[in-house]
């Protein structure tokens, strides 16, 4: 017969079968059956077994409570959703088993703790009806934002932007390739379509529920989510839904965020090598969350852009504030998530402490901003104020040393309740009297060794060896026989143990409910903390960009929107700033309408790429409201970056090297305009020479002679592209400069006007390290290659009609031919050998004619 405790632990668990269900018993969260066979490996924990009931042995494994919060983390990390199920009534009271409720259910977008404090983890859905409807929430900070788009193309943009942890989809969409390396969580369509509740909980915001409703759908599909894994959470600290839209802000694809490494390097993690690790000198994690998303969202507002720009001009001019403002914030807590966990309920001491300071420095920066010069600076006053009150109470409320738990007292100073200090006489007093117990028996009986003691099962108690029986008095009942004592308690002494001990069960209930009114005092001030926490990340950012204007030499950028890109002597933010020796060569960089594609040619590792980075990198820096790594520029405002970069497979998806290249300019081609930005390198590389450079020779003419004529950097080894800058007028010739030494070359890092005569390829494979005589062999096999080459005679001529049709293809000898057209996968392996050794005899007959 199954034990009680099981028959409640598989109800619950009933409750919850797609989650990890971590059942509270005494001091340990439990796991029984299947999800202890998967936790136990995970989270590195002994398995054992539990017999419950009809010989039935069931596996099980623990963990403790107070530590839950690290092997939580390993569990969803992996990928596993984790209920929380608690005793909710107190065992000593429970009539039977103790009743238990599942509290909380957690999954990768739902986690509050243990997530990285300067990165935003997503919950996110998608919807679809005539739009695409994208939203996504941080649970912890209670940002909550909507996007519609006809667009699924820009809909996945911002998707990859985003990256959330856990994506929630109706039944439709889950099969759709898109989502694919998402953690996939699936709601019936009624969760989306069934909008009541989102209208209800945000009633001033219908107009944009009207103007975007396949995003409200998605939306509400996660407002019912957070109701099913929060139950009982009120999240007051998610007080608007906001939104916005494709012209607010350059768009950014995967490929680009990926190829320009702004907030993630290509190898490796963690922020070294990024553009944010250049720029990040916040102070606070809500300010380094906003730095990344400004980072990714570069604004297309001249307005905007040069109001940003103000308040870094009045910043860098000013030393005195910004210092003071940088030594401010160093006092300011993580505010959007500390409310967040007031919303929860699961805010403890320490955490309004780290508050009260934060409201402390309040006056600080309210004073450095009065005192400014900067009019943009001052605005942010009004966002500050208000809440010196509540700080004030904090202060005079918390105890500075209290305990992380809440159910053990010393939460509170003396002074703040009078019944609390009551309290604490009383118990501390009851100590001061045992202490004189002890001293008043150890004189009225003779026995020296007396002692009195506490433990929780007998309480309170007069021990005495047993050398000394005969001196215990007749009034000493005896309570507890040891293996060389006696313990004995009095009427008096049990009477005192009541009220000591009654007087410290009340001091630790009273201060718990007056905490939790602090709290509560505290959650009603949310909107005014979280305005005060938006103000602060933006003045921190500011601040941030300012140092980062000093100590680099930046300039200003003028912003204008003539279609010019101009900037002298401009420098890659984050190569130079890892070059120790402070030797980054700069470049300057003109694109306009007339001359708006650049072929550059040059050897690898001469710094093609770089050039390329740094440019796009620029722009993007001005149009973030930076200030820029150059002596001077003018940038006109750019509406998309694309990058097509390097080479790799997709082999989850079977996609090869180069399908993956051509999906990536396919993307750039579908998609650009004339106010973009396109940086292309070694477009055609990944298939045969001809195939390679007939599709390298369309694109840039496609580039070129279109309507739409984005403005371009094309860094190629196909020499023969250069000729199109004499026969398109948009198109010209740029190449890195290179100083040779007999057989050896000095990469000079310099751009120049023109062409490149060669590509240097086998000086490059020496500086690599190749052995001398494959190095030999190259160079002969190269002459050979260059004087029988019918190519490098021919003369290319852009195709007016067909941009496909550049040139006639070379006559294939008769043998090579047979090797094209024979179909491989009709030999068998050994077919395959008799051919491969037939083939080498023919040509070493050829080689004797």
């Amino acid at each position: 017969m199954t034990t009680p405790m099981m028959v409640q632990y598989k109800s619950i668990k009933a409750q919850v079968p797609d989650a990890i269900l971590f059942f509270r018993l005494g001091d340990f969260y439990e796991m029984f059956g299947e999800d202890a066979l998967t936790a136990a490996p995970i989270l590195e924990i002994a398995l054992t077994g539990r017999e419950t009931g009809g010989g039935e042995r069931t596996p099980m494994c623990g963990v403790p409570y107070h530590a839950v919060e690290n092997y939580l983390n390993k569990l969803v990390s992996t990928g596993y959703k984790v209920a929380i199920c608690e005793q909710v009534e107190d065992p000593q009271t429970a009539k039977g088993i103790v009743r238990r409720e599942i509290i909380r259910i957690i999954s990768p977008g739902t986690v509050t703790e243990s997530i990285a404090e300067r990165m935003n983890n997503y919950l996110a859905s998608i919807f679809h009806e005539t739009n695409w409807g994208l939203a996504f929430l941080d649970v912890s900070t209670g940002e909550f934002t909507i996007f519609e788009n006809a667009s699924l193309d820009i809909v996945l943009t911002e998707l990859s932007r985003i990256n959330p942890s856990e994506l929630v989809l109706p039944p439709e969409l889950v099969r759709l390739k898109h989502w694919r390396g998402y953690f996939i969580t699936t709601r019936d369509r009624k969760s989306f379509t069934q909008t009541d509740i989102i209208e209800e909980q945000f009633k001033k915001q219908h107009a944009l529920f009207e103007e975007s409703p396949a995003a409200a759908k998605a939306a509400n599909a996660l407002w019912n989510y957070l109701e099913e894994t929060l139950p009982g959470s009120e999240l007051t600290h998610i007080l608007e839904i906001q939104t916005y839209h494709p012209d607010q802000w350059m768009i950014l694809d995967q490929w680009t965020r990926r190829n320009l490494e702004l907030t993630e390097p290509l190898r490796g993690q963690g922020k070294k090598g990024t553009l944010l690790s250049v720029l990040d000198f916040t102070k606070t994690a809500f300010g380094g969350r906003l730095l990344r998303r400004w980072i990714e969202q570069p604004l297309l507002s001249k307005q905007e852009i040069e109001h940003r720009l103000n308040i870094i001009s009045d910043l860098t001019e000013d030393s005195f504030l910004r210092g003071d403002l940088a030594q401010f914030l160093t006092g300011i807590y993580d505010l959007e998530r500390l409310m967040g966990k007031v919303s929860f309920g699961t805010a403890h001491a320490r955490d309004l402490l780290a508050l009260k300071q934060t409201l402390s420095t309040l006056p600080k920066i309210r004073s450095s901003l009065f005192a400014s010069h900067s009019e943009s600076l001052k605005n942010y006053l009004a966002h500050l104020t208000g809440l010196d009150e509540l700080g004030e109470e904090l202060e005079n409320a918390l105890n500075i040393e209290a305990p992380l738990s809440l159910k053990e007292g010393n939460l509170l100073k003396d002074g703040y309740s009078p019944e609390i200090d009551q309290l604490r006489g009383t118990s501390s007093g009851g100590k001061d009297w045992v202490a004189q117990l002890e001293a008043q028996e150890k004189e009225r009986t003779g026995i020296r060794s007396l002692k009195v003691g506490y433990n929780k099962v007998f309480g309170y108690y007069i021990e005495v060896t047993h050398a000394n029986a005969q001196l215990v008095p007749p009034e000493y009942i005896r309570k507890q026989t040891l293996a060389n004592a006696e313990r004995f308690i009095t009427p008096e002494l049990k009477e005192y143990e009541q009220k000591i001990l009654g007087a410290e069960d009340k001091l630790i209930q009273l201060e718990y409910q007056l905490f939790l009114e602090i709290r509560e005092t505290v959650r009603r001030h949310i909107p005014q903390i979280m305005d005060a926490a938006h103000a602060l990340a933006e003045i921190d950012v500011f601040v941030s960009l300012a140092e980062v204007a000093i100590r680099h030499h930046y300039v200003r950028p003028e912003i204008t929107q003539g279609g010019k890109i101009q900037i002298l002597e401009g420098r890659h933010p984050v190569v130079e700033n890892m070059l120790e020796n402070g030797t980054f060569v700069p470049n300057d960089t003109l694109l306009s309408r007339s001359k708006h594609l650049a072929l550059i040619t040059g050897p690898n590792m001469a710094g093609k790429s770089t050039y390329m980075r740094q440019v796009a990198l620029i722009v993007l820096m001005a149009q973030i409201g930076s200030y820029i790594p150059a002596e001077k520029a003018s940038i006109s405002i750019v509406d998309h970056i694309f990058t097509r970069v390097g080479a790799s497979d997709d082999l989850a998806s079977g996609q090869s090297t180069f399908m993956v290249e051509m999906r990536e300019v396919a993307y750039i081609l579908h998609h650009v305009t004339e106010h973009s930005l396109v940086i292309l390198d070694e477009v055609g590389r990944g298939t045969a020479t001809f195939d390679g450079l007939s599709i390298a020779w369309a694109v840039t003419e496609y580039l070129a002679d279109q309507k739409v004529k984005p403005k371009t950097l094309f860094a190629t080894h196909y020499h023969e592209l250069t000729s199109l800058e004499e026969s398109l007028p948009g198109i010209f010739n740029l190449h890195v400069g290179v100083r040779e030494h007999g057989e050896d070359i000095i990469f000079l890092h310099k751009i120049i006007s023109g062409r490149a005569d060669r590509s240097y390829g086998i000086q490059v494979a020496k500086l690599a390290g190749l052995p001398a005589p494959l190095l030999q062999r190259a160079r002969i096999i190269l002459e050979e290659l260059e004087a029988s080459s019918t190519l490098k005679e021919k003369s290319f001529r852009p195709e007016a009609a067909t941009q496909l049709a550049l040139f006639e293809a070379p006559a294939l000898h008769p043998l090579l031919r047979e090797i094209v057209e024979i179909n491989v996968d009709d030999l068998s392996p050994r077919q395959a050998q008799e051919y491969l050794y037939d083939l080498r005899e023919r040509i070493k007959a050829l080689e004797t004619l």
